[in-house]
């Protein structure tokens, strides 16, 4: 979950080209609350680099937090893509 000024200022969007950079599956969606969901499975590596990425954001982003939590990535083995939503 990241928050701050981060919707309308094409974090989705930018989350995702860094994610298919980094060859991961998920999403990065807008909550109604004014946060990101970001959800990414892959490598370790990979995952690492995006989350680190996720801690400035794209350059009209304002990130202030960011909450990660580790998954079962079993619940989510139908992931093709990353996608935004």
């Amino acid at each position: 979950m990241v928050s701050g000024q981060v919707q309308g200022v094409f974090f989705r969007a930018s989350t995702a080209r860094v994610a298919e950079q980094l060859q991961l599956l998920g999403w990065a969606k807008n909550l109604p609350d004014g946060r990101v969901e970001v959800l990414a499975l892959g490598s370790p590596d990979a995952v690492g680099q995006l989350a680190a990425w996720l801690q400035q954001g794209p350059p009209r982003a304002r990130v202030d937090a960011v909450e990660s939590s580790e998954l079962d990535p079993q619940d989510h083995r139908t992931l093709a893509d990353f996608r935004t939503g």
